[in-house]
């Protein structure tokens, strides 16, 4: 396993902003760079982590959000209810932070890396984690959908 140098904003606007290739392929290659990835959110403090967001322009992301690493390739956002809005950040953005909206509830369909179907539902941070990572695939940021930029002293309370 490696860590992988993070796309940041300033460097790396269009690869941000560029939809992703369906995965397909399920070999050793992949299980590598979703361990890297892996790796590489934990490394940085973050809860999720998208391809684009480590160079790599393919639909897949990993997220923790307490329960342990869950790996998404192919995924799909089958059903969303409710609304959250709260502050959000983004490895790609480092010190930046927004109020965004995003769905309280969200049920996705994804490959985990053997190229098996699966699905998970879950409810706020998973919900919010999901959306935000999901977004990055199709070269949405979190910052376009932010309301506004939250100041360092809105950050401390």
């Amino acid at each position: 396993m490696a860590i992988r140098n993070i796309v940041k904003d300033n460097d790396g606007y269009e690869t941000l902003h560029k939809k992703c290739r369906p995965v397909t392929e399920f070999n050793q290659k992949l299980w590598s760079l979703l361990d890297d990835m892996a790796e590489t959110m934990y490394q940085a403090q973050g809860v999720g982590l998208a391809g684009p967001q480590v160079g790599m322009l393919r639909r897949l992301f990993v997220i923790d959000v307490g329960d342990g690493i869950i790996e998404f390739i192919n995924p799909e956002i089958l059903e969303t209810s409710g609304t959250q809005n709260g502050a959000e950040g983004c490895l790609s953005f480092p010190g930046e932070y927004g109020m965004v909206e995003r769905p309280n509830f969200v049920r996705v369909k994804a490959q985990n890396r053997n190229g098996e179907w699966f699905e998970r539902e879950g409810e706020e941070l998973f919900a919010r984690a999901v959306c935000h990572e999901n977004d990055h695939l199709d070269g949405v940021v979190f910052k376009d959908r932010m309301s506004r930029l939250l100041s360092e002293e809105e950050l401390a309370d």
